[in-house]
């Protein structure tokens, strides 16, 4: 629920968010309910979809052959072997191979937890606690047990100095307290029926090798984890090696069959996305994400992929779109005018970027849960969606109720149409082209500064997202606007963007089936100011923090689906990004040698697919 107790007195906001509170049952300091019973697995609505004494997980392959290697490429370098700090440019695989949590997350359902370190976990019926019961055989790579005291060391440690994306979930726990000899109840100060689930997904460290230290701090130490995984080979800033366990405590849990059948998982960092491909084609790198779809038709012409070495696969997946695209900081006054936001979309001629960059092979992100059951319906609200956004009508951007959707653009570079819409809204906004740029009527001119990473993306190269900003520059000098563009390495960005230093840059968030809490870190009123959060826009609204309570206290996958709806016009019409296309499958090149399950999750290529599902054969 966030920051439901200090808005209620604003009379708008107030009944808004009574109703959800007394939808979902009360809040914490009220009578608790009694307990359920120890589980195998908690899903956030309904029941988990694998019983308990499930032998695998459906998208794994429990036969999978044991062995081999895989090469992953990395823009940029790295600093820190701990991502789980704000500090330093760490390498995130250690978080993905190296430590655990309590509970695993499924791929296959929208948010269902089965035990990992945990062997069960028991909540009250209006989860306003839970309790997790830690399995006797659960180990760190170093042969020491995982206690209960470590997990209330790490879950404290990550709350209060750890990377601001773990405090904020911390903040609604009132007590943690330790209840038998292997296990641990959270009770909550909040109602917020997602909190039991998060607390299934903190990672769990080792207190010994980190307590009376400044955990705070970045650095090369190698953390000592329960996973799959150790680090087996670091070269600082240019690769590291990750080495499977053959002593791993899990190998034979439900949820880890079929998964981690790779001996050697080993990540090479590049200057940027070009020299990353090229290295794939040498055979240096065992698989490429390809992110244009017109390279993925005409530029596979390379001899391993000619000669069957290399084999492409395109993965279908049933997850929202997510946002991709140039974000504006409305921390700058520039931006803070929807009016002013609205004439860069307008200026930004998507039809042409899109036609020239790829083709036109990817439809455009039409909004934050496209692609799914989750996102807004065009036209106006109406039901419960329409419920939900009524006591904030009067403060929302035009077209949050009524309905918005982009401009259309043109097949030309010059898109008159949108430069003469961006015109009018900018004059409306009080900016007027005097001498050939842009002013307010003090004379002072519309500037603003678009910060790249020269290393690209998760989504998208350097090399594109720079293609993208020329011709966006293009098309804003007829509105009398020439921004400034600053490339850094990625250091740098990461320092600026962690400190919100920016005025327009690009900015991806992914989405899942079941959003929750990480939508207040992405775009909730207390991450505005918050270093270190996604919030990069700078949104502070009371209607999309509602909009997140309602979210985290539905009883219902309907009432969860309303209020993301609702969510979605709101930050759809605030006119944040400026968004480009996105592509519902993954298009993967790959070493034929490697292979994944013909059962694919719903997900499809997300985190916990690739290469946890992947094995290796000897060609034949």
């Amino acid at each position: 629920m966030g920051r439901i107790f200090e808005i209620l007195n604003d009379s708008a906001i107030g009944r808004a968010l009574r109703v959800i509170v007394l939808a979902a049952g009360g809040v914490a300091g009220m009578p608790l309910a009694s307990a359920a019973a120890p589980a195998h697995a908690i899903a956030m609505y309904g029941e988990p979809a694998l019983p308990q004494g499930f032998t695998h997980l459906p998208y794994a392959n429990p036969d999978a052959a044991q062995g081999g290697t895989i090469r992953l490429a990395e823009p940029g370098t790295f600093d820190s072997l701990k991502p789980w700090v704000l500090k330093g440019n760490p390498v995130w695989a250690v978080g993905t191979h190296v430590a655990e949590t309590l509970m695993f997350r499924s791929i296959d359902e929208p948010f269902t937890l089965y035990g990992l370190l945990a062997e069960s976990v028991e909540t009250a019926p209006d989860r306003s606690w839970v309790e997790f019961t830690l399995r006797p055989q659960a180990r760190f790579s170093d042969g020491s047990p995982v206690t209960i005291a470590d997990v209330m060391w790490s879950y404290e440690t990550l709350g209060t100095v750890g990377h601001p994306r773990y405090h904020g979930a911390w903040k609604k726990v009132a007590r943690m307290e330790q209840t038998g000899a292997r296990s641990v109840r959270f009770t909550f100060n909040v109602q917020d029926r997602e909190l039991p689930l998060l607390m299934g997904m903190r990672p769990i460290l080792k207190k010994a090798q980190w307590q009376g230290r400044d955990f705070a701090a970045s650095g090369l130490e190698v953390p000592i984890g329960s996973g799959a995984y150790v680090v087996d080979q670091v070269d600082a800033g240019r690769s590291i090696t990750f080495r499977r366990d053959p002593d791993y405590w899990g190998r034979d849990l439900p949820v880890n069959r079929g998964l981690n059948n790779l001996d050697v998982i080993r990540y090479d960092y590049f200057g940027d996305t070009a020299a990353m491909f090229e290295a794939f084609k040498a055979g240096d790198v065992s698989l490429w994400r390809e992110l244009n779809g017109a390279r993925w038709a005409s530029e596979y012409g390379f001899p391993a992929a000619v000669d069957g070495r290399v084999v492409k696969a395109e993965i279908p997946h049933q997850r929202p779109s997510g946002i991709m695209g140039l974000v504006m900081n409305s921390r700058n006054p520039v931006f803070a005018d929807w009016r002013v936001r609205q004439a860069m979309i307008e200026a930004f001629n998507f039809r042409f970027i899109n036609m020239t960059l790829t083709g036109g092979a990817d439809p455009r992100i039409t909004s934050y849960f496209a692609n799914s059951a989750l996102a807004m319906q065009p036209g106006p609200a109406t039901g419960r969606v329409a419920a939900l956004l009524a006591p904030f009508a009067a403060d929302l951007p035009p077209g949050t109720i009524e309905g918005y959707a982009l401009p259309e653009g043109a097949e030309r570079s010059l898109d008159r149409k949108g430069i003469r819409a961006a015109m009018a809204l900018l004059e409306q906004a009080g900016w007027t082209v005097q001498d050939g740029r842009l002013a307010d009527a003090q004379g002072r001119p519309f500037a603003f500064e678009i910060l790249l990473n020269q290393s690209g993306s998760a989504m998208r190269s350097g090399s594109e997202v720079q293609k993208i900003v020329d011709i966006y520059i293009q098309a804003l000098k007829p509105l009398g606007i020439t921004p400034r563009v600053t490339s850094l390495d990625s250091a740098q960005y990461i320092e600026r963007t962690n400190n919100f230093a920016f005025d327009m840059t690009w900015y991806e968030r992914g989405l899942s089936l079941s959003p929750g809490n990480e939508q207040a870190l992405y775009w909730g009123s207390a991450s505005a100011t918050e270093p270190g959060s996604k919030n990069w826009m700078g949104l502070q609204s009371p209607a999309v923090d509602a909009m997140i309570a309602a979210m985290v206290n539905a009883t219902s996958a309907e009432d969860h689906a309303a209020a993301v709806q609702a969510l979605d016009r709101i930050l759809t019409a605030g006119r944040h990004v400026i968004p480009v296309s996105f592509s519902p499958v993954s298009r993967i090149a790959h070493a034929a040698s490697l292979h994944h399950p013909a059962r694919l999750p719903i997900y499809g290529d997300w985190p916990g697919f690739m290469p946890e599902t992947w094995w290796a054969e000897p060609a034949p």
